[in-house]
């Protein structure tokens, strides 16, 4: 799949990056600019800049910038699909991707058709719960537990009626098929072994909360139990579908990421009312895994977002269990994980209703790492005044300490645990498997970008900026010319893309087809002021970088002429080319710049 290039441009141009950053935080207008603090780093300064007029962001301060597009996906930590069609929404702009293979357009259909079926179950879910009869089993419930209507709309909480196929006969009335039905996992077959015959409703006389991407499309549901029964599961899950994959998602993250981003910290708490009942309180930093230990995949998400992790799972047996499960992929990721030490008998949702949110902020802040109040387990629990037991604890410390990949992180461990178990750093050091070397999947790789010499920077925002400064380059054999001028390869995508300087919108689109530290780059060149006279300038600094390329052949003819055993044919070429670079430098103009406008 692939989104058309100008429905890229349709999208830059209909989108003011302005409005689009303002509607995120206060914009102040300097000049013919506007100035915020710098959304990606630390600063007391403003630096961070967007230009109207070239539709362009630059921070001056940490170096990010870049076309709306980039700005979205920094800040929203989305890819650039998602950002384009986060930006097309806005604006009401339909999205039709370009498709390239048959299986590929049917399995974009089969998606989207997917997404529609859940996007109007969800829907439905919601209306039995708020509109019909048919939820008020739920309306007890969801008012002992604080959930009023504005927050059940929030986040669009439904409610399944108790009947075999009530959902059934709804999708089916609706034009779904059997296929699609079954595909979602919203029903089951009665035999699934054979994957024919009856079917029925997989969600039943429960709480439903949807379950969304992290952009916001429902892709999937997890249904509560309103009465205790034994034979029952308290929560069951969409199954694995599609759209769908349990290990791969976080309850609430679509919500709650840019609270994530803001704290640099994610509070993760077992459950759905969990989640929303702190969400609701103000502690939005928050998510849920969708059973309770971490999976890597989750980790890894997460870690997009935030470089701390609190634990805050249920006080029990279980929900200490799964902190200890989940400590591996965390860790695994570089996360640096801390555990909530929950009154007994109390989980987030009960502990915020019945004292307040001062009273679970007070437990986050004083929340020990996971290694201190591991020890400090594994301690009470165990006689340490025995060597049999030391070790035994010993072992199991240092079985976990071998998730912890960062060195700076794993040498302070081992120093805290050792003390805590007054042993030997060393001793204790001989117990860690050493961490494995693998290659983060999340790791940045990439050639850094060679930066670029004055001249040729000068002759990149010329060739962004001036279009008769751009055409003159154009007529010239750049590509021969720049083939052996070191860190030009940028000025080789400006010169060969099909941009118009004076469209901010066809500069976007170009920017799009740049890395991110390219896309920096070229956004800081965006706000610089151009000099007096483009056209004629760029002829200087043209003519002055063949000059210095001339001059470094001509040295290395001369200088290869007075290497000793030459023969005469080597000679005879030798002087020639010597002739040829001194005739052609001669022929240029001389270069005198006006380095006063050098970016």
């Amino acid at each position: 799949m692939a989104i058309p290039s100008q429905t890229i441009e349709q999208v830059a141009g209909a989108n003011d990056i302005v409005e689009v950053i303002g509607s995120y935080f206060t914009l102040k207008r300097a000049g013919a600019n506007f100035k915020a603090l710098c959304p990606f780093h630390q600063e007391k300064t403003p630096s961070f800049t967007v230009s109207p007029q070239r539709q362009s962001f630059h921070c001056f301060g940490c170096g990010v910038g870049g076309s709306v597009f980039r700005f979205v996906m920094d800040y929203e930590h989305v890819d650039f699909p998602a950002a384009v069609h986060k930006l097309a929404a806005r604006v009401g702009i339909a999205i039709i991707e370009e498709r390239r293979e048959e299986g590929e357009t049917q399995q974009h259909e089969a998606r989207r058709l997917l997404l529609r079926l859940h996007a109007e179950a969800a829907e439905w879910f919601h209306e039995n719960l708020v509109k019909r009869d048919t939820g008020k089993p739920a309306h007890g419930y969801l008012k002992a537990r604080g959930i009023n209507r504005e927050v059940a709309k929030l986040w669009k909480l439904g409610y399944a009626p108790e009947s075999w196929d009530a959902f059934c006969h709804w999708a089916s009335k609706g034009g779904y098929r059997r296929r699609d039905l079954v595909l979602s996992g919203l029903v089951k077959l009665r035999d699934e072994e054979r994957g024919d015959g009856e079917f029925y409703d997989r969600f039943r006389g429960r709480l439903m909360f949807p379950i969304c991407n992290d952009v916001g499309e429902v892709i999937g549901f997890s249904g509560r139990v309103l009465e205790t029964d034994a034979t029952a599961a308290k929560y069951i899950n969409s199954p694995e579908t599609p759209l769908f994959r349990k290990g791969r998602v976080l309850f609430g993250l679509h919500k709650t990421k840019r609270a994530l981003i803001d704290a640099d910290c994610a509070i993760v708490c077992e459950g759905q009312l969990d989640l929303i009942t702190l969400f609701e309180a103000g502690i939005q930093n928050v998510v849920a895994p969708q059973g309770t230990a971490f999976t890597e995949p989750q980790a890894h998400v997460l870690k997009r977002f935030v470089r701390e992790v609190v634990l805050c799972f249920d006080s029990d047996t279980a929900g200490q269990d799964a902190a200890e499960r989940s400590l591996e992929a965390l860790l695994h990721n570089d996360l640096v994980v801390r555990v909530v030490e929950m009154p007994p008998n109390e989980d987030p949702d009960s502990l915020v209703r019945k004292a307040g949110r001062d009273k679970f902020d007070a437990l986050v802040a004083s929340a020990p790492g996971f290694f201190d109040y591991w020890i400090e387990k594994k301690s009470a629990a165990s006689d340490l005044n025995s060597l049999a037991a030391k070790m035994q604890v010993a072992r199991e410390l240092a079985a976990s300490v071998a998730f912890v990949r960062d060195p700076v992180m794993r040498g302070e461990v081992m120093n805290k645990i050792s003390a805590r178990l007054a042993i030997r750093v060393a001793d204790f050091e001989t117990l860690v498997k050493p961490a494995d070397s693998f290659r983060r999947s999340d790791a940045k790789i990439g050639v850094p970008l060679p930066v670029p010499s004055h001249d040729v920077a000068m002759l990149c925002l010329l060739a962004l900026r001036d279009e008769e400064a751009r055409a003159f380059l154009q007529e010239q054999n750049w590509r021969e010319v720049l083939r052996s001028v070191p860190g030009a390869a940028l000025l080789e995508k400006i010169l060969e893309a099909e941009l118009r300087p004076t469209d901010p919108a066809s500069l976007n689109l170009f920017q799009t087809t740049l890395s991110p530290a390219e896309e920096a780059v070229v956004s800081g060149w965006l706000l610089q002021k151009l000099p007096g006279q483009p056209a004629m300038v760029t002829r200087e600094w043209w003519n002055g970088l063949r000059q210095a390329i001339l001059r470094r052949e001509l040295d290395g003819a001369e200088s290869r002429l007075r290497l000793p055993n030459l023969t005469t044919g080597e000679i005879m070429q030798l002087q020639k080319q010597v002739l040829d670079l001194r005739g052609q430098l001669h022929e240029l103009p001389r270069f005198s710049p006006v380095r006063a406008h050098a970016p």
